[in-house]
C-alpha cells in the first residue's frame, strides 16, 4: 500500500484542490453562489466558544487556522455565539496575538506555514480530504501545534457537489473511525493536546432530503496533555 505524505500525495488529492480552487474563483453553479460566497470560512464561528476553551486551558497564544476558507469569519464584528457570548471579533474573544490562515484551494492562503503555532483548528474540512489522504494531513496538523489541535468532522454526506459530481464529504466516516485514527496519530504527539468533535445526522430522512435538513448527534473526544 503506497504511504502518502505532503511530498506525495495521492492523484485524487490533487485533483480536488484543483476542484477547490475553480470553486473558490468561479462559485457553485448549482446553487448560484459566486466564488466570493463559496467556501467562505463563516461556519467557523460556530465553534468559537470551545476553541476559546481549548486556549484558556492551554495558554495558547497563536493560532493556525487549517483550511480556513476565505477567512470570513475573522472579518465579522459584534458577533452572537452560540454560548450566548458576544465577540467584538473572533481574535479579541479569544485573546490571542497571532493568526494564520491556510487553505490550499484559496490563493491568499495556499502557502503552507513554515512554523508552529501554540493552537491548530480544523473546522468543517476533513471529510472534505480524500481517504488516503486523511492520515498524513492529521499528522501535518499536530505537528503544526505546540499545545492543541481543535478539529471537528462531519460524518455524513453533504449537500453540495464537487464540478465532477462527487459528493463534497468525500470521506463518509463513523465517529468511532475518526476517534481511533486521531488517538493513533496523537500518540505520535504526545506533548500536545487535542479536541475531535464529530457529527452524526438523526431523525427520519424527508423524502428528497439530505442529512442538512436532519437533526445532529455530536460526539467528543479529547486528551489534555
Amino acid at each position: 500500500m503506497t504511504a502518502y505524505a505532503r511530498g506525495n500525495p495521492s492523484p485524487e488529492y490533487l485533483d480536488m484542490v484543483a476542484m477547490y480552487e475553480t470553486l473558490h474563483t468561479e462559485g457553485e453553479s448549482i446553487a448560484k453562489k459566486s466564488g466570493k460566497d463559496t467556501f467562505p470560512g463563516k461556519m467557523l464561528i460556530r465553534h468559537t466558544p470551545g476553541i476559546k476553551e481549548m486556549i484558556d486551558r492551554t495558554g495558547a497564544r497563536s493560532i493556525l487556522d487549517y483550511g480556513a476558507g476565505k477567512g470570513a469569519g475573522y472579518e465579522q464584528r459584534n458577533i452572537a455565539l452560540s454560548n450566548g457570548d458576544t465577540a467584538s471579533s473572533i481574535q479579541d474573544y479569544w485573546g490571542i496575538s497571532d493568526i494564520r490562515c491556510y487553505d490550499p484551494g484559496h490563493e491568499p492562503f495556499k502557502d503552507l506555514p513554515d512554523s508552529q503555532y501554540d493552537g491548530v483548528i480544523c473546522t468543517d474540512v476533513l471529510e472534505h480530504i480524500t481517504t488516503p489522504d486523511v492520515p498524513w494531513i492529521v499528522d501535518e496538523m499536530f505537528s503544526y501545534a505546540r499545545k492543541f489541535l481543535y478539529a471537528n468532522v462531519a460524518c455524513y454526506p453533504a449537500v453540495k457537489v464537487l464540478p465532477n459530481g462527487q459528493n463534497v464529504h468525500c470521506t463518509v466516516k463513523s465517529p468511532d473511525w475518526w476517534a481511533g485514527l486521531f488517538h493513533a496519530i496523537a500518540m505520535r504527539h504526545t506533548d500536545v493536546s487535542f479536541r475531535l468533535i464529530t457529527s452524526t445526522a438523526t431523525g427520519r430522512k424527508k423524502k428528497f432530503g439530505f442529512a442538512k435538513n436532519r437533526k445532529k448527534a455530536y460526539q467528543t473526544v479529547e486528551r489534555m496533555a
